[in-house]
């Protein structure tokens, strides 16, 4: 029990970091080769989605094609497909375009608060304590970050902040609406189909074939890197590692990915961060563990009553 848990961990920390690694190497291709954004998550959707497809035909071959014989389910899976994962990838690959991965990062995980704000909606019950705490952490966070503690002084582009914040609210779809999918069907084919969906979809959108491609060794290397490593990886780690300590618990440790995006765009990129912008960072992350915790609590006294 203690060794599968020690292995939970270890899986969300390596695909926060993962992630986070993925968003620099995406700064990396905006700045240095002149990839397209939209070009760079259409290719990293249709080609993680095929990795993750013939991984999930050798692991489950009878879920492969599953989720499309009901139409309810089928239709669902699009719109997870085109509204959850395209949009929050291609809204925070266009908001590192115009900022740097950290701030990109961070500001996509305000989608927390929001889908806390959502869950208090649907529910009718108010925030509790540390929820409205995590609440006001967030909104602080994105001062800081937007404005460096200065009303008159905009530090962070309006497209910037835009993008990132469409992010967060994509986010939001991308984690209520597979949800009965993913109890139903697990979480392999739901992702696989949803990354091939979407990322035909955005293809078709932004004609991606006229779009300039970027055929550079650095840039097919860091391409790479961001399909096998930041997707590929870090969604089969992150899967993994929900089975063995719980959603909750790995999408808490995986939050690491907002420190590891400003880390590795920091050290590697030399993204030039103030003092305030490191306060913002850190009011994202204690917002995901105040948001957490009456769940976490719940979860451990459940435990304790067995």
């Amino acid at each position: 029990m203690k060794n599968k848990t020690i292995r939970g961990i270890l899986f969300a920390l390596i695909s926060g970091v993962c992630w986070g690694f993925s968003g620099t190497v995406g700064q990396f291709l905006f700045t240095r080769t002149g990839m397209d954004s939209g070009w760079l998550t259409t290719v990293r959707l249709l080609s993680a989605g095929f990795i993750l497809l013939v991984m999930t035909a050798l692991k489950q071959p009878k879920a492969l094609l599953a989720p499309w014989k009901d139409k309810k389910d089928a239709a669902q899976l699009v719109f997870f497909g085109i509204a959850g994962l395209m949009a929050v990838q291609f809204c925070y690959m266009q908001a590192i375009f115009y900022s740097d991965s950290g701030t990109a990062t961070a500001v996509q995980y305000t989608g927390e608060a929001m889908l806390l704000v959502y869950t208090c909606l649907t529910a009718r019950r108010l925030p509790k304590l540390s929820e409205t705490l995590g609440l006001l952490l967030a909104l602080f966070g994105i001062f800081l970050l937007a404005t460096h503690g200065s009303l008159s002084n905009m530090v962070l582009s309006p497209a910037g902040l835009g993008w990132g914040l469409a992010a967060a609210l994509a986010l939001v779809v991308y984690t209520v609406a597979p949800g009965r999918l993913i109890r139903k069907y697990g979480n392999s084919p739901i992702t696989a189909w949803g990354m091939l969906i979407g990322g035909s979809t955005l293809a078709l959108l932004l004609r991606v074939w006229q779009l300039p491609g970027c055929y550079s060794r650095e840039a097919l290397l860091g391409l790479a890197s961001i399909v096998l490593i930041g997707t590929v990886l870090g969604f089969s780690l992150y899967l993994q590692s929900t089975v063995l300590i719980g959603g909750l618990k790995a999408g808490l440790i995986a939050a690491v990915e907002t420190v590891s995006a400003p880390l590795f765009s920091r050290v590697w990129l030399k993204t030039p961060f103030q003092a305030l912008d490191y306060v913002g960072f850190a009011c994202i992350l204690l917002m995901v563990v105040f948001i957490s915790l009456p769940e976490l609590l719940e979860e451990q006294k459940s435990r304790c009553l067995r």
